[in-house]
C-alpha cells in the first residue's frame, strides 16, 4: 500500500490513546496521518496539566491537529472541578427554555475548551428525551419535545462556535427511545417514517439547516430506514436521509467503533469500509491501537480495491478541511483565561438568569471568583 493512501485514508481517523501522556503507538499514528485525537478522563488530570498534554500533542504532530473531548455538560464532563465550572444536565437546563441561556452555556464551554488547547466538543445531545427507560440518554437531553430540543440545541450549539469550538449533534437519526445502551448492546427503534419525522428528525433537520460544523451518527437499527444496517453503516440513513433529504453538508463523524453496538455484531474494519461508503467523513476508534491500524489498513485496501471509490475519500477530506480551517488552533497557553474577566462575565451570566430560584444554581458551585 502506498504511503500516500495510507496518509488519506488515515486522514479519515480520530483515536483514544490510553492516559495522560503520549504514547508509542498514538505518535506513530499521528506521524501516519491522523485528523485528530479524542480525549478521555484517563488523559486529562488539572486544567495545567489537560492544557500541557494538548499544547504537546500538537506540537508533535507540526501541523494543523484536532483536539475533541465529550464536554455536555451533567453527568458527561470529562473537565470537572476547579477552575472549570459545573454545569447541569441539559434535561435541568432545558427546564429553562431559554435559548439565550443555552447560547451562554454553549459560549461558557468553549471558553472552557479552548483555555485548555480543545478545537471541538461533541455536543450537543439532539436526542429527544421520550422514554423514561432509556439507559444512556436520559438526563442528557434537553426535552421530552422535539421542538424544544431542536431550540436549544441549536442554540447552545451556536454559542460553542462563536467561541471558536466546533460542534457536534448527537446521536443521528436519535437515540432518545431506546431501551438499551449501544455501548453493550445494538439498539432497535421500530417506529414508522412518521412518527421518526415528527418527533426524532426534527433537532437533527434544524441543525442541519443552521449550518453547524458536525453531526455524529448512533449505532441503532431503525426499522423503516435500514433494517439491516446500523445508522452508522447505512448508505439510505445518512447519504439518503441526512445529507439529500435534510441537506446536512457538514463533518459526519461516527460514534466509538469499538462500542459493542458495532464490535459485536461487524468486524470494526468492515465498520469503517461501510461507514465510508454510507457518508461517515471521519470515524472514532477510542481504545485500541491494533484496531485502530486495522481499520486505516481495511480502509486503503478498500479504496485499492475499488470498492470505496477515491472520490468518497476526496469528499470526506474536503469537508474535514473546512471543519479544520473553521476551528483547528495551535498549541497555545491560555489556561490564565480561565478565571478572568469574561469567564466570570460567562458564569455570572447565567446566575442571573435564575436568581437562585432554580436547581440548576448547581451550575454555579464551582464558578471562578
Amino acid at each position: 500500500m502506498s504511503n500516500a493512501l495510507y496518509r488519506d485514508c488515515a486522514r479519515l481517523f480520530m483515536v483514544g490513546f490510553p492516559g495522560p501522556r503520549i504514547d508509542d503507538d498514538f505518535a506513530a499514528l499521528m506521524k501516519d496521518g491522523l485528523f485528530g485525537a479524542i480525549l478521555f478522563k484517563r488523559n486529562v488530570g488539572t486544567a495545567q496539566e489537560t492544557a500541557a498534554l494538548c499544547r504537546e500533542i500538537k506540537s508533535r504532530a507540526g501541523r494543523p491537529f484536532i483536539l475533541s473531548v465529550d464536554q455536555e455538560g451533567g453527568r458527561v464532563a470529562r473537565l470537572r472541578g476547579e477552575p472549570f465550572t459545573a454545569l447541569p444536565s441539559m434535561r435541568e437546563l432545558g427546564l429553562s427554555g431559554d435559548v439565550a441561556l443555552a447560547e451562554r452555556v454553549g459560549r461558557l464551554l468553549a471558553h472552557e475548551l479552548r483555555a485548555v488547547g480543545f478545537d471541538w466538543d461533541f455536543a450537543p445531545v439532539l436526542d429527544v428525551d421520550t422514554n423514561p427507560a432509556n439507559p444512556v440518554i436520559g438526563d442528557r437531553g434537553f426535552s421530552r419535545e422535539p421542538d424544544e430540543v431542536a431550540r436549544l440545541g441549536v442554540a447552545l450549539a451556536r454559542g460553542l462556535e462563536a467561541g471558536g469550538v466546533a460542534s457536534c449533534g448527537k446521536h443521528f437519526p436519535g437515540h432518545g427511545d431506546t431501551t438499551t445502551d449501544s455501548h453493550l448492546t445494538l439498539p432497535r427503534l421500530p417506529h414508522d417514517l412518521e412518527r421518526l419525522h415528527r418527533v426524532e428528525l426534527v433537532p437533527f433537520r434544524a441543525f442541519a439547516q443552521a449550518g453547524l460544523a458536525s453531526l455524529m451518527t448512533a449505532h441503532v437499527l431503525f426499522d423503516a430506514l435500514d433494517p439491516k444496517l446500523p445508522a452508522t453503516m447505512s448508505h439510505r440513513v445518512l447519504h439518503g436521509l441526512l445529507r439529500e433529504e435534510l441537506g446536512f453538508d457538514g463533518v459526519l463523524v461516527s460514534d466509538d467503533l469499538e462500542m459493542k453496538a458495532i464490535a459485536e455484531h461487524y468486524s470494526v474494519e468492515e465498520a469503517a469500509v461501510q461507514g465510508t461508503l454510507a457518508g461517515v467523513d471521519l470515524f472514532l476508534v477510542c481504545h485500541n491501537a491494533d484496531v485502530q491500524r486495522r481499520s486505516i489498513e481495511a480502509l486503503v485496501r478498500a479504496v485499492e480495491s475499488g470498492r470505496v471509490p477515491r472520490a468518497r475519500i476526496d469528499e470526506a477530506h474536503r469537508r474535514l478541511a473546512r471543519l479544520e480551517a473553521r476551528f483547528a488552533h495551535g498549541p497555545e497557553d491560555r489556561v490564565a483565561t480561565l478565571g478572568d474577566a469574561e469567564h466570570r462575565a460567562l458564569a455570572e451570566g447565567l446566575a442571573s438568569t435564575f436568581n437562585g430560584k432554580d436547581p440548576t444554581e448547581v451550575m454555579l458551585a464551582s464558578r471562578p471568583r
